[in-house]
Order: structure tokens, then C-alpha cells, then sequence
């Protein structure tokens, strides 16, 4: 599991820092394009030839880079995020749930409901992967690429079943631990790792050093 959990949060780490860079880098290359091109018309207009030469030469230069398949990827880069990041979602307790009427039954009852719905969500996403594994299969078969990368459209669609048979395993792990615990997977909003909260009435020399060092910070 530690592989696992590793691998799933090494991949959407990445994906989400490899598509913020190519937006960024798509962002320089679109508006350097525009202000030099504009710059070197108006050095142009004003006679200063060096500086127009200049201000040409930058623009051929941001015009020679071809980023046209830079959106395309990061829409495809954001897709697989996104299905890796509900299976994480769901193995962190992150996911928003109303919960209000599940939390007025007594112990038992509310027991077997949010066991019920976690196995509800296993069934829903095991469906959701078996049809998407089917629609992949059929994307293999004709060989459909994308528009601006040509890159084979199974794989895109890859993410679809991956991840949703991803989500239905963390679906039934949550399950099976809160069958056996009675506990699930919660995440604190105001919670930062490394700092952890100091009892009232401990002094600060008692505080464990994480604790101790945000004192001091604060002060």
C-alpha cells in the first residue's frame, strides 16, 4: 500500500506542476510575441532602427517555438489528475459529504448506512471503469488521435478506467477499514504537519520541539 499511496501522490504532484509550467511557459510565448511584434513597429515608426531590429529579432524568435499542442496536453494532464485525485480523495477523507441526517441515527444504524454508502461507491465507479476499459477498447480499435498532439486517444481515455477502478479499490479499502475500526479517513482544514497542538497548562519548555518552534514564531 505504501507503493502504492507513493505512486499516487508522486503522479499528481507531477501532472499538476508539469501542467502549471506549460501554462506558464504558453503564457510568456503568447503575450512575448505580441508586446515585441508591437515594439518593434512602434521603434519602426519612431526611427530607431537598431531597437526595431532588436525587437524583431525576439519576436522570430518566440515565433519559431510551436506550442500549439501545449493546451491539448494540459487538458490532458488535468484529466488524469483529476481521476488519480478522486481516488485520493477518497483514501484522504477529503471529499465533500452532506452527512447531516446520516449523524442524527443512533450507532448501529448509522453504521450500516455509511458502510451501504461506501459500497455504493465502489459499485458506481466499478461500472463507470468497466465501461470506460470498453470505450478505450474501441479507441484502440479504430485508432483515433488527437487534433494538435496526434497522440492515440485510447490513451488519453486511459485515465477513465485506471482511475476509476483506482477509486473503487480506495472505495472498498475505506469500507473494509471502517468495518473493522468503525473509523474514517478525516482531514483537518487547519491541520500543517509538523506543527501538532500543545495541551492547556503545558509549558512551552514540555512542547514537543515542532510545537515549541511555532511558539517561538508567533512571538
Amino acid at each position: 500500500m505504501r507503493v502504492l499511496n507513493r505512486l499516487e501522490e508522486t503522479l499528481i504532484a507531477f501532472l499538476i506542476a508539469a501542467a502549471t509550467m506549460l501554462i506558464f511557459v504558453a503564457v510568456i510565448h503568447r503575450y512575448g510575441t505580441g508586446v515585441s511584434a508591437n515594439f518593434a513597429r512602434w521603434a519602426a515608426a519612431e526611427g530607431y532602427n537598431g531597437l526595431a531590429a532588436v525587437s524583431n529579432s525576439v519576436f522570430r524568435w518566440f515565433l519559431a517555438w510551436d506550442l500549439s499542442w501545449a493546451q491539448e496536453l494540459c487538458i490532458f494532464m488535468f484529466v488524469w489528475m483529476a481521476k488519480f485525485g478522486a481516488a485520493y480523495g477518497v483514501r484522504t477523507g477529503i471529499h465533500v459529504g452532506v452527512d447531516v441526517a446520516v449523524n442524527q441515527l443512533s450507532t448501529p444504524s448509522k453504521h450500516y448506512v455509511v458502510l451501504f454508502g461506501l459500497l455504493c461507491g465502489a459499485f458506481f465507479t466499478c461500472i463507470v471503469g468497466a465501461f470506460g476499459a470498453r470505450f478505450v477498447w474501441h479507441m484502440f480499435e479504430i485508432g483515433q488521435t488527437s487534433s494538435d498532439l496526434e497522440a492515440p486517444m485510447w490513451i488519453v481515455y486511459l485515465a477513465v478506467p485506471v482511475g476509476s477502478f483506482l477509486m473503487c479499490f480506495r472505495f472498498l479499502q475505506v469500507a473494509l477499514a471502517f468495518a473493522r475500526t468503525g473509523e474514517l479517513p478525516h482531514t483537518s482544514e487547519g491541520h500543517v504537519e509538523g506543527l501538532e497542538k500543545v495541551a492547556p497548562g503545558v509549558p512551552a519548555a514540555a512542547a514537543p520541539p515542532a510545537a515549541a518552534h511555532a511558539k517561538g514564531g508567533a512571538q
